[in-house]
């Protein structure tokens, strides 16, 4: 459990979770979300091929379902993206608002 593809998802795993962390946008987290699945492929893989790997395995099937439900939410559905959309909208002018306020 130690080459190139655990490297990679180790390191993917980092990125997408800062990603998603970050929340700089819908289409950030998305991506972040698609990554997420990416890796999630890769961790399923080293776990079939390691010895007694079977449950990061399973873990990771999991997550996957998860993850993909995420990248569906944040870039695929249209209903979602209109409702992030309109929230960032609200987020954004509340901010606004909040840096006015404490300038007083």
């Amino acid at each position: 459990m130690n080459g190139p593809i655990e490297w990679i998802a180790a390191f993917g795993t980092i990125l997408a979770a800062t990603m998603v962390a970050a929340d700089y946008s819908r289409r950030v987290t998305g991506t972040g979300f698609l990554l997420f699945s990416i890796v999630s492929c890769l961790w399923v893989y080293a776990g079939l091929t390691a010895k007694d790997g079977t449950p990061l395995a399973i873990q990771n099937a999991v997550l996957l379902l998860i993850n993909l439900f995420g990248v569906w939410q944040f870039l695929i559905s249209r209903k979602k993206k209109l409702e992030i959309k309109k929230a960032e909208e609200i987020a954004d002018q509340a901010k606004q608002e909040v840096v006015k306020e404490t300038r007083q």
